[in-house]
């Protein structure tokens, strides 16, 4: 109970940097490791490595999106089956004993194809590999069925979401404070409509939207702008040779990070088919409502990024004007308030801790920096700990401010209380060593209520 308690504590984190100045590090990865036979787990890598490849989906649909429907889809089709968890889309019937594997890969497969056409090739190769390990029969041949079913189902269901819309084209005021597109690119808005995508698990976009940043007036303004200033600049003293790192390490897609570590610790939990389709089911439906809802706040408050603000150093007198100010990474292209990588990393982190707690061990590397005879490699023990790290190497990066982090931490740690508290998808109890789900199958369509009535009013109220 301790540990489910610590596992709601807010954390840290934001969003993707294209590179970095003066050598930068690759994106970080979380160290490979078999995945056991799990198909759950390996097809989630399918998919990373897709996302990970040149060109793989339209510029204008974010990949958490489809990280969400593919383990909606396997969900569905593992507990239609297993009948341990209320499904999360239509009705599907099958018999409880086709084959889950079959099922899992199947649903994964056929969402990925639709999808992803262009790489049916490959996604064919990979299903025939995971069926061959099957043994042939009507066990099988069932779970193949329900499989597809369930692909089919929640394509349909994500259908008209939005997410095809036409980003509307972003028009800055010009105003202090008011967004314009950074340098050096200059690169148009992303993004512009996801925060009216129709979410996951959320009711709306904007059901957790954050206060307003304070005013440019305000010394919170001022104080936040000038840290930044300090310690994010590309060619500066006050940031440490460790921050340097990690703010490079960091400067990729937030939550290809959570996807990659979530992998990893579910193999050190040993966590079989039936919990990695309900851990990544409920990890990838809130990954993508924090996206969802950080654009909502991004696009609703249009607050300007500090290498704009400390250029212009309009609004606030204690704010100095630098011209030639230059952050450590590349600033994203998009509105600096809330930081995504706080909002992402907090909400993966804080699932992942209520089926695992928030003890796990993982390793972060990248490969050698220009000069350096190594690859920089970071054990890490806690995901609390991790996601407040991510969070704020974006201040170190010199791309947000300590308010962006508290807000985006704030708003990824609410969307992550309230998809655990949902009746669909909600997490058992971890009470083992190995994390695995305690207990056997629950009837068809029961909860998974949290038993001791103190601890359930603690995680309801984000205690």
């Amino acid at each position: 109970m301790l540990a489910l308690a610590v596992a709601f504590l807010t954390l840290g984190a934001e969003h993707a940097a294209p590179a970095a100045h003066a050598a930068p590090l690759a994106t970080a990865h979380v160290v490979a490791r078999p995945a056991q036979g799990n198909v759950v787990i390996e097809w989630n890598r399918t998919l990373l490595d897709i996302v990970r490849s040149p060109h793989a989906e339209p510029t204008t649909v974010h990949p958490t999106r489809n990280f969400a429907i593919m383990s909606a889809a396997v969900y569905d089709a593992v507990n239609a089956i297993s009948r341990a968890r209320p499904l999360y889309g239509p009705s599907l019937t099958a018999p409880r004993d086709a084959s889950r594997p079959a099922a899992a890969a199947a649903a994964a497969h056929d969402t990925l194809t639709a999808l992803y056409p262009a790489h049916k090739a490959d996604l064919d190769r990979r299903l025939s590999s995971d069926l061959a390990g099957i043994p042939e029969g009507r066990a099988k041949q069932e779970g193949i069925k329900v499989g597809a079913q369930a692909a089919r189902a929640i394509i349909a269901l994500r259908a008209h979401d939005g997410s095809d819309a036409t980003p509307p084209p972003y028009s800055t005021t010009g105003k202090p404070g008011d967004y314009r597109s950074t340098p050096p690119a200059f690169k148009t808005p992303e993004f512009t409509h996801w925060g009216k995508v129709t979410p996951f698990l959320l009711r709306t976009g904007h059901q957790f939207r954050p206060t307003a940043p304070p005013p440019l007036a305000s010394s919170a303004y001022a104080d936040a702008i000038n840290e930044v200033k300090a310690i994010g600049a590309a060619r500066i003293t006050t940031r440490t040779a460790e921050q340097t790192t990690l703010a490079k390490l960091w400067s990729g897609p937030a939550q290809n990070y959570w996807y990659d570590i979530a992998q990893q610790v579910a193999l050190a939990r040993h966590s079989d088919l039936d919990q990695s389709a309900d851990m990544f089911a409920l990890l990838n439906l809130t990954v993508a409502d924090a996206t969802i809802a950080i654009y909502d706040a991004k696009y609703t408050y249009r607050f300007w990024r500090p290498i704009t603000a400390i250029r212009l150093a309009a609004g606030n007198p204690r704010v100095k004007r630098d011209p030639a100010w230059t952050p450590l990474v590349v600033t994203p292209p998009d509105p600096s308030y809330p930081g995504m990588h706080s909002d992402i990393s907090t909400a993966a982190a804080t699932v992942l801790a209520g089926f695992y707690g928030d003890r796990n061990t993982f390793t972060l590397t990248s490969p050698a920096a220009t000069g350096s005879p190594r690859p920089y490699t970071k054990p890490y023990t806690s995901l609390n700990a991790t996601a407040t790290e991510a969070g704020l190497s974006r201040v170190w990066g010199g791309v947000h401010t300590r308010l962006d982090h508290k807000s985006g931490n704030e708003l990824g740690a609410a969307i992550a209380r309230y998809a655990l508290r949902q009746s669909k998808l909600a997490p058992a109890v971890p009470s083992s060593p190995t994390g695995k789900t305690p207990g056997s199958a629950s009837p068809a369509g029961a909860t998974v209520a949290v038993a001791n009535a103190t601890v359930a009013r603690a995680l309801g109220h984000g205690r």
